[in-house]
């Protein structure tokens, strides 16, 4: 009987793990190019705007990827690192957001238009991920913010709802190795836009998104146990003056929540 000689076997075995190692890194590396090509920094880079049409283009390719995600287990998943895992997430909520727009693309001006009376698009089974049929929902409450596992309130600069008044729709995918930076760069970037968060005198008027998920901000990250005290952090970025910055500290300043914008942010 013929015998494989077994440095062969050896070789061929280091090539297979190889190549599923690469497969692993290089899983968001579709939707990168897709972001990158796709994705246009408006509002003097505080904010983008998607070309829906253009996506919708190459529909096979934005597929393609969703498809990739869809193939990982919850035992893979379960074994990489908190930040692999996140980065997964959050890309997957953003190229999920992106599949329902395009369902309808052109023909809405809002992500709400896809939703009803009875139900929200945000409740929509549609998302095949980690073994079950996922809303978006599931994926942001239940997958990120309630297990308790990230406790990182950054994520809500980071997952996109596909309108004007969301977080940027960041120009690349979050990965494993960057993701730390990204998550820091999509906070400063929305807090310091003053169309989104302002101060004037004793007032400080900032997105609807701290009134909806303010419990988020006050769960210790960075010592921060209140919306205060997270704003204060980002004192340079909200462009606080010292009375404010003081203001702010000893709980002295109002917060003002101001409306939302849901119109869709598509290319111009």
């Amino acid at each position: 009987m013929f015998k494989t000689p077994l440095k062969a076997l050896l070789l061929g075995s280091a090539l297979l793990a190889t190549s599923f190692a690469s497969n692993a890194q290089n899983m968001h590396d579709s939707w990168n190019v897709l972001l990158n090509n796709h994705v246009v920094a408006i509002n003097h880079g505080h904010s983008t705007e998607v070309d829906y049409s253009a996506i919708k283009a190459k529909h096979s390719e934005l597929k393609t990827y969703l498809d990739s995600l869809s193939a990982v287990t919850q035992n893979e998943f379960d074994e990489w690192s908190k930040h692999k895992q996140l980065a997964f997430l959050i890309n997957a909520y953003n190229a999920f957001t992106v599949e329902l727009i395009l369902t309808k693309y052109p023909s809405l001006k809002s992500i709400k238009d896809l939703g009803s009376f009875f139900s929200s698009p945000w409740s929509k089974e549609f998302v095949p991920l980690l073994g079950k049929t996922r809303s978006l929902d599931d994926i942001e409450h239940g997958l990120i913010r309630s297990s308790g596992k990230y406790n990182d309130p950054r994520i809500h600069f980071a997952v996109n709802c596909a309108s004007i008044g969301c977080p940027a729709l960041r120009e690349e995918a979050y990965t494993e190795s960057k993701l730390e930076s990204q998550l820091h760069h999509q906070t400063d970037r929305f807090l310091s836009d003053m169309t989104r968060n302002m101060a004037h005198d004793n007032t400080l008027s900032v997105s609807s998104i701290f009134k909806w998920y303010g419990d988020d901000f006050e769960q210790g990250f960075r010592g921060a146990n209140s919306l205060q005290q997270f704003f204060s952090q980002y004192a340079d970025e909200l462009k606080l003056i010292p009375a404010q910055q003081k203001a702010l500290e000893n709980d002295d300043m109002k917060i003002k929540f101001l409306d939302y914008n849901w119109d869709l942010n598509a290319r111009q």
